[in-house]
């Protein structure tokens, strides 16, 4: 015996001895009793991300239901966003989701901040292009007119969570493609070496499948879900200052918007 003992991982008879018998009198569906108790050994860390979860057999040894009761439960799960399902695998606790406010314009760089996470970046395209007529009227430029074109992948952490691509006017911003973006923040580069103050920002968010290109570049399956919004940021003289696009998993990413009730 060491003088120190090891952290053991709970085996799943441990797991298994924390249920509490179900109230099958009651009024709560026993589906929803059994999922309640996995959403709290989740959110309590007891079932950690990537863990796999007991399968419909099995919780129906546990608690004394039907298979199908069973599935209504790892169903709830994975409706909530807890938990995942790998077809040959099994159910596995979902990794937690990112929020993003889409109430409130922030870069990526930003966000992860305040997360308490470390942004990344990794260049995908770099390079000054002739705008084509979509991107050229919605930075209201003269057909033609130089635009830089950035694409990158962003991490969390180390893992990839989205694609960020942008549109910036070049005679608004010389000298922007000699940034090195791979190390800073877009956002805060615009702020502080281009002095531009934000103003409005419109955004439409969309759901679509992954291409294989993208599902490739986010390490997800090809046609994974992903969360798009197209945006357009102003000034706030009201100067378009750039058009974009981001491509965010879906397994990772959900939208929230925070706003005041009316009366």
């Amino acid at each position: 015996m060491t003088s120190k003992s090891k952290h053991r991982e709970p085996r799943p008879s441990d797991k298994h001895t924390m249920f509490t018998p179900l109230e099958k009198s009651g009024f709560v569906p026993l589906y929803f009793q059994i999922q309640s108790q996995l959403t709290q050994k989740i959110r309590e860390g007891f079932m950690r991300a990537g863990e796999a979860l007991p399968g419909e057999a099995e919780l129906s040894r546990i608690f004394g239901v039907s298979r199908m009761t069973s599935r209504q439960a790892l169903q709830g799960l994975k409706s909530e966003g807890l938990a995942v399902r790998e077809r040959g695998r099994g159910t596995f606790v979902a990794e937690p989701k990112v929020e993003k406010d889409i109430a409130t314009r922030m870069g990526f760089t930003a966000e992860m901040r305040a997360l308490g996470k470390k942004a990344t970046a990794q260049e995908l395209i770099r390079k000054t292009v002739p705008a084509d007529p979509q991107i050229a009227e919605r930075l209201e430029l003269a057909p033609g007119a130089l635009v830089f074109m950035l694409r990158r992948l962003r991490f969390a952490d180390g893992k990839p969570l989205a694609i960020e691509e942008a549109f910036l006017p070049l005679e608004r911003m010389p000298g922007i493609e000699q940034v090195d973006f791979s190390v800073n923040s877009l956002y805060e580069t615009l702020q502080g070496r281009y002095n531009i103050r934000f103003g409005t920002v419109d955004e439409i968010i969309e759901a679509r499948a992954a291409t294989k290109e993208e599902a490739s570049a986010l390490k997800v399956p090809t046609r994974s879900s992903l969360l798009v919004i197209s945006s357009s940021l102003r000034d706030e003289a009201s100067r378009p200052i750039e058009v974009g696009q981001s491509l965010y998993r879906g397994d990772l990413y959900r939208a929230v918007l925070h706003f005041s009730a009316g009366s």
